[in-house]
C-alpha cells in the first residue's frame, strides 16, 4: 500500500512497509552499535554503555567508550551506510543487481591509490586515505568515460567495470611485488578492510562527506527510479536522463571512495545490502535509504560477530563480509541464470 501526501506543489510518497523496515533496520544498527561498543577485552554492559554515552560513566568507561570504541562503531555505521547507498545507486543506474562497487572495480581502484601511497611514497595513514579517495575517483571517471556511448546504460557499465576491475587488480598485485616485507604486510592488512584502530580522525571527514552526499542522492532518487522505466518515459516526464545518471554515479563513486579511505575495501556490503533491503520492503528496485540502513546494520553486526567468534581485532571485518558476500554472489548468479537474465 502506498500513501501519497501533497502539500502545495510537493508530493511525498509514503510506503508503510518501507517505513517499518527502515525503522527496524535503524533500531538494529543502533542496538548492534551499543553492543559492539561494549564488546572487547574489557566488557561493558549495554546499560553502562548508554549511561556513559550520556555522560554518567566512570572515568575508565568514559575513556574506553569515548576514545577507543565509539569512533570504531561510528565508522562502522557510516561506512556501512555509505556502501549500502552507493550500491543501491549503482544498481539503479545499471538496472542490474550485479552493479556494485565490488564488481565494477571501484574498491580495487581505491586500493590501487592506497597501495601507491604505501609502496611508492611510504605515506602515513592520512596520505593513504587520500590516495584511496583519489584512486576511487580516477577509476570511477575511467569507467564512466569508457562506458559512454550516447549515454551510459546497463550491462555496458557492468562489463566495462569488470574489465577495469581485472586490470586494476593486476596493477595491485604488481605493486605488492615491489614492496618490502613491512610495507607488504601493512598493505595486505589495509586491503582486507578493517575497523581496527579507527579513531575520530576517520569519523569527522566521513561524516562530513555523508552529510553532503546522502541528501544529494535522495534529491535525485525519484528521477533515477523513473528512468528504470526507460529513457523515453523519462524524457516524457521532463527528466534529463544522462544528467541524473552522472550526478548519481558521481555521488556513488564518492561514497565508495570515502568509505574505502576510512576502513579499507570492505567487500560485498554494497552488493548485498540493496538487494536484501529490496526483498524486505518488496519494492520494485533498490531504495537508497533502506539500503544505507541495511548496510550500516550489516557491517556493525559483522564486526561484532568477528570479535565474538575470533576475539577482538583477530579477524578484520572485511574478511567476514567477503566470505558471506561471496556466498551471496554465487546464489545471486544462480538465481539470475535461472531467471534467464544472464
Amino acid at each position: 500500500m502506498t500513501a501519497i501526501r501533497t502539500k502545495g506543489g510537493l508530493s511525498v510518497r509514503l510506503r508503510p512497509r518501507a517505513l517499518i523496515v527502515g525503522a527496524v533496520l535503524a533500531a538494529v544498527a543502533l542496538v548492534a552499535a551499543v553492543v559492539l561498543i561494549g564488546t572487547g577485552d574489557f566488557t561493558i554492559s549495554a546499560a553502562d554503555v548508554i549511561r556513559t554515552l550520556f555522560g554518567s560513566g566512570n572515568p575508565s568507561q568514559e575513556f574506553i567508550v569515548g576514545d577507543l570504541r565509539l569512533p570504531r562503531a561510528l565508522v562502522g555505521l557510516l561506512v556501512g551506510g555509505a556502501l549500502g547507498m552507493s550500491g543501491a545507486l549503482f544498481q539503479s543506474v545499471s538496472r542490474n543487481p550485479l552493479g556494485s562497487p565490488d564488481v565494477l572495480g571501484l574498491g580495487q581502484g581505491a586500493t590501487a591509490g592506497a597501495l601507491i601511497m604505501i609502496v611508492l611514497f611510504k605515506g602515513n595513514a592520512t596520505e593513504v586515505a587520500l590516495g584511496a579517495l583519489v584512486g576511487g575517483l580516477v577509476t570511477g571517471a575511467a569507467i564512466y568515460l569508457l562506458a559512454w556511448r550516447r549515454g551510459v546504460h546497463g550491462y555496458r557499465l557492468v562489463l566495462v567495470g569488470i574489465g577495469i576491475a581485472a586490470i586494476v587488480t593486476a596493477v595491485n598485485g604488481y605493486l605488492l611485488t615491489k614492496a618490502d616485507l613491512v610495507e607488504a604486510a601493512r598493505a595486505v592488512v589495509w586491503m582486507t578492510g578493517s575497523l581496527n584502530g579507527r579513531d575520530w580522525t576517520q569519523v569527522w571527514p566521513l561524516l562530513a562527506l555523508c552529510a553532503v552526499l546522502m541528501p544529494l542522492a535522495l534529491v535525485y532518487a525519484r528521477p533515477l527510479r523513473m528512468l528504470e522505466m526507460g529513457d523515453d518515459m523519462g524524457h516524457a516526464l521532463g527528466i534529463h536522463a544522462q544528467r541524473v545518471r552522472l550526478i548519481q554515479l558521481t555521488v556513488a563513486v564518492l561514497l565508495t571512495a570515502a568509505a574505502t579511505a576510512a576502513a579499507g575495501p570492505v567487500s560485498f556490503v554494497a552488493l548485498t545490502a540493496p538487494q536484501l533491503a529490496r526483498r524486505l520492503t518488496r519494492a520494485a528496485g533498490p531504495s537508497p535509504v533502506t539500503a544505507a540502513l541495511m548496510g550500516a546494520a550489516l557491517l556493525v553486526v559483522a564486526d561484532w560477530a568477528s570479535q565474538r567468534l575470533f576475539g577482538a581485532d583477530q579477524l578484520p571485518v572485511g574478511a567476514l563480509t567477503g566470505v558471506l558476500g561471496g556466498v551471496y554472489l554465487l546464489w545471486l548468479l544462480v538465481s539470475e541464470r535461472k531467471a534467464g537474465r544472464i
